[in-house]
C-alpha cells in the first residue's frame, strides 16, 4: 500500500524522491507528497490524486535541498485529501515524517498532546501524532527524539523522519511494515520497497523489525531496539528494473498475463533435477519430518488464499496429510490447533502482508515449522520463515495478481509431489505423470493466450453486466473464486463465486433471465454433475459461459458459449482454467474504462490489518 522514499546526498533530492515515488505507484495510493529541509525550515508539498498532481504544484521551483522524504498514501485514517496526505509536520514545520501502517493508540497520544502542549492538529490521520510527538521530544538530536516517540507508539509502522536543524540526516524506524536502506556513492536512501531505488542503487540493507536506521550521505547506521549497533550483510539486487516496464503492453496486468508461461517455466524447471527429483530450494524435509506432521495449515489472503484452496486438495491427495486453509486475518483470532507437529505454509506475493505475517508469528509461538511461498526475495515473510520456496514470477506491478497466482499454484504442486514421493504415498507412475503434466503447462498457457481476441470479444459482449456468477466443483471451485475476484477487482462488477453443489442451498434464487454465469467444468470425474448444475440454472434463463477441456464438446448442448482449454490432467487444470478468466476480466475493465493497474481503493501490498 503506502510508499516511502527518502534520500540524503549532495544535491537533487527532489528529483530522486519523485522518481522513487513513481516507481512505487503500483502499490496503490490516493495522494502524494514530499518534504525538503531548506533554510532552517521544512518545505512540505502534497496533493491528493496522482503524483503528476504533486509535480504540478511543485512546478519548476528550484528547491535547493540535498535531503528529503516522500510518500504515496493509501487512506486508512481520514479521507483522501491534501491535508491528510503525507508528509506531516509538527506545529512549526521543523520536523516532518512519512509513515506506513497504523498507530493503534494515536487517539490517546493526540489527546495528551492537545492537553499538555496545546497542539492543534490539521489532519484526521493517525500519522500526524508522530510528527508532533517527535517535535515535543526534539532537543537537537533527531535519533533520540524518534526513539522516545517510538517508545510511546503502539501499532505497525515504518516511519521516516527529518529535522530542519539536521538537514543532512534521515532517521527511520521499522515495526511490522517493510523498510530497506539503499547504499549509494556519496548518497543513501530509504524506501518501503526495493523498486523505488533500482535506478540508483543495487546494494541494500534489509531493515528488520524494531530496528532504527540513521542515514547521512556518507554512512548508514542500524540500531536494535536497545540502541546497540547492528552489523548487517549487504543484499545485492540481481533483478533488472526494466522488468517493471510495460514493454509495449497497454497495461502491466496484460503484460503480466502474457508473462505467465515464462513464470511457470522458471518456477518449475529451477526445481526439477536432471534425474527427475524435486529440489525445493535446499529445503530439507525428511520422511520422518513429513510423517511427523499431523496437520498442515495454509494461510494467506486474497489471491494467495485462492492458491491455497487448490494447494489443499493437491497436498492432501499427494501427501495424505489433512490440510486446512485459513484466511490470515481470521487465523490468529480463533486460537488454532497448532503445535510442533504442524507445518504452517504462508503464501504471499509481496511477503509483506501484515495479516499473513501476524498469523505466521502466532504459529511460530506455538511451535509450528514455517514454510513460506513468496515472490519477493528478502521480504519479511521470507526472513521470518524456517524454509522459503520462492516463486520466480518476476516483479508483479499490477495490483490485480495474475502471474503470482499461477506460479504459486506450481509451488503447491511441487510441494505436494515432493512430500508425497518422500513419504511414499505417491507411486512412480503418478509422480512421473504429474511432472510431465507440469512441464507441458507453459506451452498450453501460450496456446490459450493465442486465443486472446476471442476472449476479448466475449468481454465486449458482456462488459455492461453488473452481476456475474462463477461456479465450479472440486479444484474448479477454487478457480471460480479467483476468477470472480479478478473481475470485481478491476471492473467493479458485483461478481460472486460458489461451489456448484451449493447452488440449490440459496443462490439459485438469484438465477433469472440473462443472468451471466461462468461455469467451470474441467474436472473429468465431476463433469456429469457439473453439466447437471448448468442445466438447472439454464432452466431459469441464465446465460452460460462454460470453461472446459478440448474434446468435451457435450458442454455445448447446455452452454451458450464455451472457452476451451488444452486437454490435461484434472489436477493441473486450475493453472489453465484461470487464464481465460484473467483475460476476460482485463478486457471487461478495459471496455468499461477502468484504471486497470491501479483499481480504486486497492493496494498491491496490504501492510495494515
Amino acid at each position: 500500500m503506502c510508499g516511502i522514499v527518502g534520500f540524503v546526498g549532495r544535491d537533487h533530492a527532489k528529483e530522486k524522491i519523485i522518481d522513487g515515488l513513481k516507481r512505487l505507484e503500483y502499490r496503490g495510493y490516493d495522494s502524494a507528497g514530499i518534504a525538503l529541509p531548506i533554510n532552517g525550515k521544512i518545505e512540505i508539498r502534497k496533493h491528493v490524486g496522482e503524483i503528476k498532481n504533486l509535480e504540478k504544484i511543485i512546478g519548476d521551483a528550484d528547491y535547493d535541498s540535498s535531503a528529503g522524504i516522500g510518500h504515496t498514501r493509501w487512506a486508512t485514517h481520514g479521507v483522501p485529501s491534501d491535508v491528510n496526505a503525507h508528509p506531516h509536520g509538527n506545529s512549526d514545520n521543523t520536523i516532518a515524517i512519512v509513515h506506513n501502517g497504523i498507530i493503534e493508540n494515536y487517539q490517546e497520544i493526540k489527546e495528551r498532546l492537545v492537553k499538555e502542549y496545546g497542539i492543534t492538529f490539521k489532519s484526521d490521520t493517525d500519522s500526524e501524532v508522530i510528527a508532533h510527538l517527535i517535535g515535543v521530544f526534539y532537543k537537537g538530536d533527531l535519533l533520540e527524539a524518534v526513539n522516545k516517540a517510538v517508545a510511546e507508539m503502539r501499532g505497525a509502522y515504518a516511519v521516516g523522519a527529518i529535522a530542519a536543524a539536521e538537514p543532512d540526516k534521515i532517521v527511520a524506524v521499522r515495526k511490522d511494515a517493510p523498510l530497506v536502506a539503499g547504499i549509494g556513492k556519496g548518497c543513501n536512501f530509504i524506501a518501503s520497497d526495493i523498486p523505488a531505488l533500482l535506478k540508483y542503487v543495487r546494494e541494500v540493507y534489509l531493515i528488520e523489525n524494531n530496528e532504527t536506521v540513521v542515514l547521512t550521505k556518507d554512512d548508514i547506521k542500524i540500531y536494535d531496539e536497545k540502541g546497540n549497533t547492528v552489523k548487517r550483510d549487504v543484499f545485492h539486487v540481481t533483478w533488472d528494473a526494466d522488468a517493471a516496464e510495460k514493454e509495449g503492453y497497454e497495461h502491466f496486468m496484460l503484460k503480466e498475463i502474457h508473462e505467465q508461461p515464462k513464470g511457470i517455466y522458471e518456477t518449475l524447471t529451477r526445481r526439477i533435477n536432471d534425474d527427475g527429483t524435486i529440489n525445493l530450494d535446499g529445503i530439507s524435509m525428511t520422511k520422518e519430518d513429513i510423517e511427523g506432521f499431523n496437520k498442515i495449515y495454509i494461510v494467506a489472503c486474497g489471491t494467495a488464499y485462492h492458491a491455497g484452496l487448490v494447494g489443499k486438495l493437491i497436498i492432501e491427495k499427494m501427501a495424505r496429510v489433512p490440510v486446512e486453509v485459513d484466511i490470515a486475518s481470521e487465523f490468529r483470532y480463533r486460537d488454532p490447533f497448532v503445535d510442533e507437529n504442524t507445518l504452517f505454509i504462508a503464501i504471499s506475493q509481496s511477503g509483506e502482508t501484515l495479516d499473513t505475517l501476524a498469523a505466521l508469528r502466532e504459529a511460530r509461538k506455538k511451535g509450528a515449522r514455517i514454510l513460506s511461498v513468496v515472490n519477493v526475495v528478502g521480504s519479511s515473510v521470507a526472513r521470518e520463515s524456517d524454509d522459503v520456496f520462492y516463486t520466480w514470477a518476476g516483479p508483479e506491478i499490477a495490483v490485480a495478481s495474475t502471474k503470482a497466482y499461477t506460479t504459486q499454484l506450481i509451488c503447491m504442486y511441487l510441494i505436494g509431489l515432493y512430500m508425497g514421493s518422500t513419504k511414499g504415498t505417491v507411486d512412480k507412475e503418478l509422480y512421473t505423470g504429474m511432472l510431465e503434466e507440469l512441464k507441458a503447462l507453459p506451452d498450453k498457457v501460450e496456446r490459450i493466450l493465442q486465443n486472446e481476441e476471442d476472449i476479448a470479444a466475449l468481454a465486449k459482449q458482456y462488459h455492461r453486466r453488473e452481476q456475474v456468477f462463477f461456479i465450479g466443483r472440486g479444484l474448479d471451485s477454487g478457480v471460480s473464486y479467483e476468477g470472480s475476484l479478478k473481475l470485481k477487482e478491476i471492473s467493479y462488477i458485483n461478481s460472486f463465486a460458489i461451489a456448484a453443489g451449493e447452488l440449490k442451498h440459496g443462490t439459485i434464487a438469484l438465477m433469472e433471465e440473462e443472468t451471466l454465469v461462468f461455469a467451470l467444468a474441467t474436472q473429468d470425474f465431476l463433469y456429469e454433475k457439473m453439466v447437471s448444475n448448468v442445466e438447472e440454472i439454464k432452466a431459469r434463463g441464465a446465460r452460460i459461459v462454460a470453461v472446459a477441456k478440448e474434446g468435451r464438446t457435450e458442454i455445448e448442448k447446455v452452454a451458450d458459449q464455451v472457452i476451451y482449454i488444452p486437454d490435461c490432467a484434472d489436477e493441473v487444470a486450475p493453472v489453465l482454467a484461470v487464464v481465460p478468466l484473467q483475460i476476460f476480466a482485463y478486457y471487461v475493465a478495459r471496455y468499461r474504462g477502468c484504471n486497470i493497474d491501479k483499481p480504486k481503493n486497492l493496494a498491491k501490498s496490504v501492510t495494515v490489518e
